[in-house]
């Protein structure tokens, strides 16, 4: 059985009794530190190397803002450098450390600056690969699930204008936000027009990380009357298609958005972060049900405290294993704290796991 196999009769809830091994990544600074522990530096294959397989693999197309914006230098030091991005942001980005950018200011401020954006995200045949039918050809014969990408109704939104801007606009003007979410979702549904007569995908899967420790930052009623239904649209697009998947990546506490998403047709969550808020995909399952599939949910800061402890999230994962509709994985990126023969360790737990 390939991985994508596998990948389908978890989510589908059929017959299974082991956990894929997976790898996504590890902070730049966790990687040095596996440099320095035995990895070598000139290694091509991590996969190959830890015996993993990735998480997935994607048919991408471009949906992001084209033409971009020019990228413009302000200031440069030794320690960072503020310029515009190609989203049109102003940002202090620094050279030294693993972190998101300081934002500084933004292009897209108020629904006044919307048309300029919006004339950016329309249908073009440039934003599909070149070689389609080739893409096409290699993802299938990976032995991976396939993800049609799916872009981001939510978080592009908030990283285009900053958050208090998106909040501002929410409320005194949420007709021109909603524009906004429904000019992206019908851009990705162009997109699946092009893909999906070609190619049998497993799910789709967009991007949000619109959580963070308190919650979400659009609130479930904006959801509802203003996002919900561009994942609607995308949803009965995948279902012309044959995809009943429809997931997304969203870091932080999801719990207030988990009910509207899934009455939006959004049934896969990734990766349910653990986080100081006890993020359990287990109470999530028993609430609603097993339409909610999961990706993720392994506490990563149990690999820093030690092999007791990893152990122990293996055990309280167990049943949703065993239910189904779940792949273990860390909730992030592996954190520098983790040595390379204890990440190595826990990939021999979960290769070794019967259920």
């Amino acid at each position: 059985m390939t991985y994508r196999e596998q990948f389908r009769a978890i989510m589908f809830y059929e017959e299974n009794h082991t956990m894929p091994v997976l790898h996504w990544t590890g902070w730049p600074e966790t990687m040095e530190r596996w440099y320095n522990e035995g990895l070598p530096r000139d290694c091509k294959d991590i996969h190959a190397f830890l015996g993993t397989k990735p998480l997935w693999t994607c048919i991408w197309c471009n949906l992001g803002l084209m033409p971009q914006f020019e990228e413009e230098t302000f200031e440069e030091t030794a320690e960072y450098r503020v310029f515009r991005d190609r989203d049109g942001v102003i940002c202090k980005a620094w050279k030294k450390q693993s972190c998101i950018p300081q934002y500084l200011d933004f292009t897209l401020k108020t629904a006044d600056d919307w048309p300029e954006y919006k004339k950016r995200l329309q249908p073009d045949p440039a934003r599909l690969p070149q070689n389609l039918d080739k893409v096409i050809a290699d993802t299938e014969a990976s032995g991976l699930p396939i993800q049609m990408w799916t872009a981001s109704l939510m978080g592009w939104i908030r990283n285009w204008m900053g958050v208090e801007n998106m909040c501002y606009l929410m409320h005194d003007d949420p007709e021109v936000y909603g524009d906004m979410v429904m000019t992206i979702a019908d851009l990705v549904c162009w997109a699946c027009d092009q893909v999906l007569p070609k190619a049998k995908v497993d799910f789709g899967f967009g991007w949000e990380d619109i959580c963070g420790r308190s919650g979400p930052l659009v609130s479930p009623d904006i959801f509802r009357k203003y996002v919900a239904p561009g994942y609607e649209k995308i949803r009965r697009k995948l279902e012309q298609y044959g995809c009943t998947l429809y997931g997304i990546d969203s870091d932080g506490d999801v719990t207030a958005l988990l009910k509207p998403w899934l009455d939006a047709g959004v049934n896969l969550q990734f990766p349910i972060e653990v986080g100081p808020w006890k993020g359990d995909a287990m109470k999530f399952r028993k609430i609603y049900g097993r339409e909610l599939r999961v990706v993720g949910n392994f506490d990563k800061l149990a690999l820093e405290r030690g092999r007791a402890d990893v152990l122990a999230e293996i055990e309280r994962l167990k049943p949703l294993m065993r239910d189904g509709g779940f792949i273990m994985v860390p909730d992030h990126l592996i954190t520098p704290g983790v040595s390379l023969a204890d990440y190595r360790w826990y990939l021999d737990q979960v290769r070794n796991l019967r259920f």
